[in-house]
């Protein structure tokens, strides 16, 4: 089954459902590459399926800062509202066809963050020291996750210049613009919304950057570059409430 790009735009529309969280998602740098469609699929759970632009499907890291996390009508707090995450993701869609997000890890150095993501949402949400510091116009990010000895790095711009949003039907608009995650739990699949603005974003050369997330997740590391590396702004997001993906 094909997604059609009609049922791409439906999801940027702006769910009925109260919201549950919001938070802002800053320093953000997308690096995809290419895998193997059916590798990919013999990963994912029943009743997911592997997405796929012009044929070919795609495994991404992305870091980020997680910056004023709080439940709705509640306030920002200090130590917990705050904080960084990397994961390693996939793009999939369900049997009616709705595109989303497949989470294989999603490292944090918040332990509450962890815990409440990993009972409300079944995401697979792992404990790891990091830290981003802004140096030279460059955003420095590393991360160890707990267990391992290997302190992933990426370096990209802090500052962008030149963005622009995602043309409908390009690359960019099939790796950046998702707005459903899914996740399982004992065999049942869950899908989760979110709405924030069409990210702006701008093409860049990854200069530094690491793959350790792919044998921790059981794939090869890649052994070329990225096909996509994007760096794109700050967007506020409003995080609607985990459903079965009835």
């Amino acid at each position: 089954m094909m997604v059609d790009l009609e049922k791409r735009l439906e999801e940027r529309q702006r769910p009925t459902a109260p919201v549950v969280m919001r938070q802002d998602w800053a320093k953000l740098l997308f690096l995809h590459w290419e895998f193997d469609p059916q590798l990919i699929q013999s990963t994912l759970p029943d009743g997911l399926f592997v997405d796929r632009h012009d044929g070919r499907a795609y495994l991404g890291v992305v870091p980020f800062s997680m910056n004023k996390v709080r439940p709705r009508f509640s306030p920002c707090v200090p130590g917990i509202s705050w904080f960084l995450e990397l994961n390693l993701r996939t793009y999939v869609h369900d049997a009616q066809g709705r595109p989303g997000v497949w989470f294989y890890t999603l490292d944090c150095n918040q332990s509450l963050a962890v815990k409440l993501a990993r009972t409300l949402f079944h995401l697979p949400y792992n404990h790891a020291k990091m830290s981003a510091e802004t140096k030279d116009g460059e955003v420095i990010y590393q991360s160890q996750r707990r267990g391992d000895d290997t302190t992933q790095t990426f370096r990209y711009p802090s500052r962008l210049s030149h963005t622009m949003t995602a043309e409908p039907g390009s690359l960019e608009f099939f790796l950046l613009e998702r707005y459903r995650l899914f996740s399982d739990k004992c065999g049942t699949i869950y899908s989760g919304q979110v709405h924030h603005p069409p990210y702006e974003y701008q093409e860049l050369v990854a200069k530094q950057y690491s793959t350790r997330l792919f044998p921790l997740c059981g794939f090869d590391a890649p052994t070329v570059a990225p096909v996509s590396a994007l760096a794109a702004q700050t967007v506020s997001v409003d995080i609607f409430l985990l459903r079965r993906n009835d």
